[in-house]
């Protein structure tokens, strides 16, 4: 069943597919929290600052992967939008065998080049074993996880946001009962979390795509159909691999902003701003959901040649994004003390370093949704490359900037954590 995203009022059609893209992101963020609630609760603040390490370099391999499944997502929102069935179903076949070879590819990178890449990036001596245990279970398990996302992403530019919150519900509900399994009963660590996430999401995969090969339309997935078509292809790159340069590019910015934490080498600095980064996470979904909205409707109604539509989308999106990153974002700094003592059992100074980050991120927030908001509405439009080099120039470039002349004189948390503001 599609949702025709071409007719208006806007405003509500909105609201009511970005609420379960939010409600989906936050079931993947919980993946992670419930690893470092259980293992901070359980297992101590090493295990919470382990697998805090491994966030932004598991960001920074994945990216360009997830950048391909935008793409997918442009393409077929304007096939859609255009009422070609045939150009769709080209692309669905194509983004999902693409999804399991790319996948193929960063489960060698993971497993073989997890250490090495941690030590590049300065994780602590006490950290660096159980954070490459981590990342080399996780990305045994990586072809899954793209999967489900391409074909997430998919469902949503038919209109379908629902269906991804259903299952993304019972893997997170998987998530918890075998992280709870894993710990407590078997007595892993940081090994059961990540086993817990590999399997969790392995049947999120099984059930997104169980829904495609259901669908009665241009999306329908048909397994002896699946191949690499060439054209198809070439426009997914042609949008996705610019989404994922640009990715990649800020998760190389928030690499180096952790090799610098890391530099520190206190853990409490570490545990604090794992935990708090991982809070974060949960109010940039919350203005990501809206990046991901505006780039469908953007999508289907270019596809549709109904160009006057497009303002009318981009300035409502642009309206919610910035009251949700604001709401949120001060509802996180307001509750950080709560917050970071589910993460951070024995508290103490990694609270305060916590709370020293979220200072500076937080409450201005909603400027990083207002750029993503952007971008996303280029990107439906077919025009990826612009919002790369403007994120190539401007804020991955100026955090890497300031990382290596401003905290570099002055070598404080305060003065690394205020380039994210500044950047945005």
């Amino acid at each position: 069943m599609r949702q025709d995203l071409c007719q208006g009022p806007f405003l509500p059609k909105i609201i009511s597919y970005t609420i379960p893209i939010i409600l989906t992101s936050v079931l993947q963020l919980l993946f992670n929290a419930a690893d470092l609630m259980v293992l901070g609760q359980l297992k101590g603040n090493d295990n919470v600052g382990a697998v805090g390490a491994t966030g932004s370099l598991i960001n920074l391999l994945i990216s360009l992967f997830n950048g391909l499944s935008v793409g997918a997502s442009v393409c077929v929102a304007q096939g859609i939008g255009a009422k070609d069935d045939n150009r769709v179903s080209r692309a669905v076949h194509t983004a999902i065998p693409a999804a399991a070879i790319g996948g193929a590819v960063l489960t060698v990178i993971g497993v073989c080049l997890s250490r090495w890449l941690l030590e590049l990036m300065a994780t602590p001596i006490n950290l660096i074993g159980q954070a490459t245990l981590y990342m080399q279970i996780y990305f045994a398990g990586i072809i899954p996880i793209l999967v489900y996302n391409f074909g997430a992403a998919i469902l949503r530019s038919a209109g379908d946001t629902k269906s991804p919150l259903i299952y993304l519900s019972a893997a997170g509900v998987l998530n918890i009962a075998l992280n709870l399994f894993f710990v407590a009963v078997c007595d892993m660590a940081v090994d059961g979390v990540a086993l817990a996430t590999v399997i969790s999401q392995l049947l999120a995969c099984v059930l997104v795509l169980r829904k495609l090969m259901r669908r009665e339309d241009g999306c329908k997935l048909i397994l002896k159909k699946m191949r690499i078509d060439p054209r198809a292809l070439g426009r997914i790159v042609s949008i996705g691999l610019p989404a994922g340069i640009q990715g990649s590019l800020f998760s190389i910015s928030n690499v180096t902003i952790q090799s610098s934490v890391n530099s520190f080498n206190i853990e409490a600095i570490n545990n604090g701003c794992s935990a708090a980064s991982n809070i974060e996470g949960f109010v940039y979904m919350g203005m990501n959901a809206f990046q991901q909205t505006v780039t469908t409707f953007v999508g289907q109604n270019s596809g549709a040649g109904k160009y006057k539509n497009v303002g009318k989308v981009v300035g409502l999106t642009l309206a919610c994004v910035t009251v949700t990153g604001l709401v949120l974002g001060t509802a996180a700094r307001f509750f950080a003390p709560q917050l970071l003592s589910l993460y951070l059992k024995e508290g103490g100074d990694a609270i305060g370093y916590g709370i020293t980050r979220m200072n500076y991120v937080c409450l201005v927030y909603f400027l990083c949704g207002i750029m993503d908001v952007l971008s996303g509405s280029l990107r439906g439009m077919g025009a990826s490359a612009v919002p790369m080099v403007v994120s190539i120039l401007g804020a991955c470039g100026l955090r890497v900037l300031w990382v290596v002349t401003v905290f570099r004189q002055l070598q404080t948390l305060e003065s690394l954590f205020v380039v994210f503001p500044v950047s945005w």
